[in-house]
């Protein structure tokens, strides 16, 4: 049985050096334009091309979005992005507008179509109707069970691949196909801007009675976070994704920290390669897997639709806020011969402080800061302004390399 492939996110070049170093097989990212995360960092052309070409050298695929839903106006510029994707090369293009589809087939035809979750695919004709035009894979909807995927995996062509969201954000309206954020704050969801109403607090209000606002509650002593849902993780039950033959197990998260991405990253892939080095194995690490994956901001776990429809526990109804556990410090990015390690600092930490060095192993040795020095030269005591390039300097022993995670448990 061939293993399937771990599709990591990314907004940033950054983001997408850190996936490929924790164990991405393929990373999707979105340009500046045509995509639909609007509010993500996303690639300009040049740092595209790079990012491609790092990741071509180290054997992983990157997939560009181009899938939001073009009008009119659109319609030009995309011919000209299309132009521009075609001399950077990606692997695929991820699309949902039949439009762009369209145009796609004529300006790229050698690079692969991926029909984007948004097309909400959830039968075996929409799969064969997309192949027959072309497409090499479909991203099915998060709405369909294991049992379900599996339907459509025997009934589609040997040659047509199955993309499935594993770990994530889930939205409120099918397959992300959302209009409440354009109906209150007049930015369109399915053009890349959406503000993520579902995470708002609600409250009812009689037409008569203006300004006063009466709580809407499931239960006693839950909240009106009524459209908030859980975050999808199927990290206990690779077996069963397996069993559905799905190609590509895809993360939510191109808005994402490095830190997120590293930790999501790191976990799938080696619950996927101890998987099919012996199932054993990875019923012995589950709790490892259940441990590491909690160790980035999450909202609480659900499987979404896989084992059946969700019910009212999926939702979390007191509060919209993630829970975090680790606090991000940045990524090794240089390591120089006298044992600085040069830093672009996301967080305020101290010498003396004792951090985690994550690595792509699983491990995560602790280590003290034994000094820092700013881009100058001159010896700092923290670094309390984020964006800031300093050097620090950590024990003799450690060891570290080029891309490893820097972090510390949030107290």
């Amino acid at each position: 049985m061939k293993k399937p492939e771990v599709l990591v996110p990314a907004g940033s070049l950054e983001v997408l050096k850190t996936a490929v170093g924790f164990g991405a097989d393929a990373v999707y990212i979105g340009g500046e334009v045509f995509s639909l995360r609007a509010k993500a960092k996303n690639f300009p052309l040049s740092d595209m091309r790079e990012g491609i070409t790092f990741a071509h050298e180290r054997g992983v695929k990157v997939y560009v979005t181009v899938n939001i839903f073009a009008h009119n106006s659109d319609l030009k510029e995309a011919e000209a992005y299309l132009h521009k994707l075609k001399e950077i090369a990606p692997d695929a293009l991820i699309i949902s507008d039949p439009g762009i589809f369209s145009l796609a087939r004529k300006i790229v035809p050698e690079i692969d179509i991926h029909i984007s979750t948004q097309s909400n695919n959830t039968n075996y004709a929409t799969y064969d109707f997309w192949h027959d035009l072309g497409a090499k894979r479909v991203v099915s909807a998060r709405e369909l069970s294991i049992d379900e995927l599996a339907e459509i995996k025997e009934h589609i062509g040997s040659d047509m691949e199955i993309e499935t969201f594993v770990h994530g954000a889930m939205c409120i309206s099918y397959s992300g196909r959302c209009l409440l954020s354009n109906f209150l704050t007049g930015r369109d969801a399915n053009r890349g801007e959406c503000t993520h109403p579902c995470r708002w607090k609600y409250a009812l209000v009689e037409e008569t009675r203006e300004g006063e606002y009466m709580p809407i509650e499931e239960e006693e002593g839950k909240g009106t976070y009524i459209f908030n849902s859980k975050d999808l993780c199927m990290i206990e039950h690779i077996p069963e994704l397996v069993s559905a033959r799905l190609d590509s197990y895809k993360i939510e998260g191109r808005m994402k920290s490095a830190l997120y991405v590293a930790t999501v990253a790191r976990t799938y892939r080696h619950a996927v390669d101890d998987y099919f080095e012996s199932p054993e194995k990875y019923e012995k690490n589950l709790p490892w897997y259940t441990d590491q994956i909690s160790d980035c901001t999450y909202r609480q776990f659900t499987t979404g639709f896989f084992f059946g429809k969700p019910g009212a526990d999926s939702q979390i109804y007191g509060e919209s806020t993630y829970v975090v556990e680790y606090v991000y410090l940045g990524y090794a990015e240089e390591i120089r011969d006298d044992g600085w390690v040069r830093v672009t600092q996301r967080n305020k930490f101290f010498v003396g402080d004792v951090i985690e060095v994550m690595k792509p192993d699983g491990t995560n040795p602790s280590v003290k800061v034994e000094a820092m020095r700013n881009a100058s030269g001159e010896d700092m005591d923290s670094c309390p302004h984020a964006g800031e390039t300093i050097y620090i300097q950590l024990p003799g022993g450690a060891e570290i390399n080029i891309y490893d995670i820097l972090r510390v448990k949030k107290t």
